[in-house]
């Protein structure tokens, strides 16, 4: 039988500052939905370290869906669920999710996205709940380093709707929703753990 799981390299090199960095902003008990899961190793990863998260995995993609699910079978997380077949630009689902989660996404896909997730975001988290993003940004007083300029290059070589997107600009975006920057974490490979949290 064909072994449905995908397995990426940098994952096994991220997840552990990934889950650092979570297990500081959600409690021993939370309602997480990941947005475009991928593979799904970073669900089974996080489930697991941590048994008190209710963690709804999704992607739009059913070859992904078919690799989060591959994994949680073989995990037997009872904790992890069934993966979602989500695409935030055309629903929000309603959880509820105490937060949401999306790793490397916002450079590979389009900006509508980004507007979509953070419109979500501010419609379904609770006062107090919690986005997180993960991946490579560019800030404002910061010179890019030359791996991202390469990077930001080839996303945009292969889609000119990709890129490497403006913090600043994610953030002002965030702020329209009623989500507030609270934590910007410098991450492994020039990427960045980004923290917003939901106002009253």
């Amino acid at each position: 039988m064909t072994d449905a799981r995908l397995k990426s390299p940098a994952t096994a090199r991220n997840r552990e500052p990934i889950l650092e960095v979570l297990t500081s902003i959600l409690p021993a008990r939370a309602r997480v939905l990941e947005v475009a899961s991928g593979s799904g190793e970073h669900a089974v990863h996080f489930a697991s370290a941590m048994p008190g998260w209710e963690w709804q995995p999704s992607d739009p993609n059913p070859h992904a869906r078919r690799s989060i699910e591959a994994w949680r079978a073989h995990a037997g997380l009872a904790n992890l669920h069934e993966p979602m077949a989500l695409d935030v630009t055309i629903i929000c689902p309603t959880g509820p999710y105490d937060a949401m989660v999306a790793i490397n996404l916002l450079h590979i896909s389009p900006w509508a996205v980004t507007e979509a997730l953070m419109a979500c975001a501010g419609q379904r988290l609770p006062t107090d709940g919690v986005l997180y993003l993960y991946g490579p940004f560019r800030r404002e007083g910061h010179p890019a380093a030359p791996s991202n300029e390469a990077f930001d290059a080839d996303l945009r070589a292969r889609d000119p709707r990709w890129g490497i997107r403006e913090l600043e600009v994610v953030t002002a975006e965030a702020e329209c929703q009623g989500l507030a920057r609270e934590r910007v974490v410098e991450m492994p490979a020039n990427n960045l753990s980004v923290v917003f949290r939901k106002g009253a």
